[in-house]
């Protein structure tokens, strides 16, 4: 897929794409609050923070509309010691407070997913501060994909996932369709509680087409 079939933007451009892979991945499900799961797939806020992290300005936003999957969904589990008791960041910049790690310590797992390789495709939608075109910014983007540069080291879902990035090539996407159930859209942290939106997620032939919106709603245990 080379934007054939997505949505365009008022003046006919097609989306931009990269292609980003990485060891592993965890997308988080934000419902599941003390077991970390992920969806089985890249979820449209990741593929944000991604594309953040290749080219940001204030002038404009970035509006995933499709991520496609190209390495088989594989899953793993990690079991890992962690603690109930958090020093605030005051606390511990200055020492005054120890944690015990024994005596909170829970053991919780993880499943994240392994082998993890994706095709995201998206527009740049301006603000009206914008003083450049949307095609300036597309090109730039381009550029700096080609180049290898980025603000910061992309990652999948999870710092401790970093994820690599190359100008897209014709690797299909897996051949795969399937109802993924509810996935989020969108986070909206300028307001408190941070407002979530979320959407109907399906695998058409590997593909995950992202609409506009989502519907809004609260996180649930």
């Amino acid at each position: 897929m080379t934007g054939r079939g997505l949505p365009r933007t008022t003046d006919g451009a097609p989306p931009v794409a990269v292609q980003v892979w990485g060891d592993g991945a965890l997308f988080t499900r934000p419902e599941l609050k003390v077991e970390r799961v992920t969806y089985p797939v890249m979820t449209p806020t990741a593929a944000v923070g991604v594309l953040e992290a290749i080219f940001w300005k204030p002038e404009f936003q970035w509006r995933v509309v499709a991520i496609e999957v190209l390495n088989p969904i594989r899953q793993a589990t990690i079991r890992r010691n962690e603690t109930t008791d958090l020093a605030s960041l005051s606390d511990a910049a200055a020492g005054r407070r120890r944690i015990d790690t024994v005596a909170t310590r829970v053991q919780r797992n993880t499943i994240y997913l392994t082998n993890v390789a994706y095709r995201i495709h998206a527009h740049v939608e301006m603000r009206e501060r914008a003083t450049k075109t949307a095609a300036a910014y597309r090109d730039q983007f381009r550029r700096r994909v080609s180049r290898g540069a980025c603000f910061s080291q992309p990652y999948l879902g999870t710092r401790e996932f970093s994820a690599f990035f190359r100008d897209p090539d014709d690797t299909p996407p897996i051949d795969l369709t399937e109802d993924l159930g509810i996935m989020l859209h969108s986070i909206d942290h300028s307001v408190t509680p941070a407002r979530f939106t979320w959407f109907t997620a399906r695998l058409d032939h590997g593909v995950l087409h992202v609409p506009r919106t989502g519907i809004t709603g609260q996180v649930t245990s």
